[in-house]
């Protein structure tokens, strides 16, 4: 005796499958722009931590040479 709900669960499955796939496809095109945005996420943090160096070397010479003067005297 056949199944009366076959050609229905056969239906669902097949739709079941193709959403998958959408997913997955969406989930390496996430993945792929997610690497993209870490990547300048990782370039900002190398600008910013060489600014900040740069920040510090000038302020450590600054007072080793007596140049350094109170930002809020003329």
């Amino acid at each position: 005796m056949q199944n009366p709900h076959e050609q229905q669960q056969i239906d669902i499955l097949r739709r079941i499958t193709a959403t998958v796939d959408r997913l997955n496809e969406s989930v390496v095109t996430m993945n792929k722009e997610l690497k993209v945005a870490n990547s300048y996420s990782n370039k900002l943090k190398f600008i910013g931590d060489l600014s900040e160096h740069y920040h510090e070397s000038t302020q450590f010479n600054l007072k080793a040479t007596g140049l350094k003067k109170d930002p809020t005297t003329n």
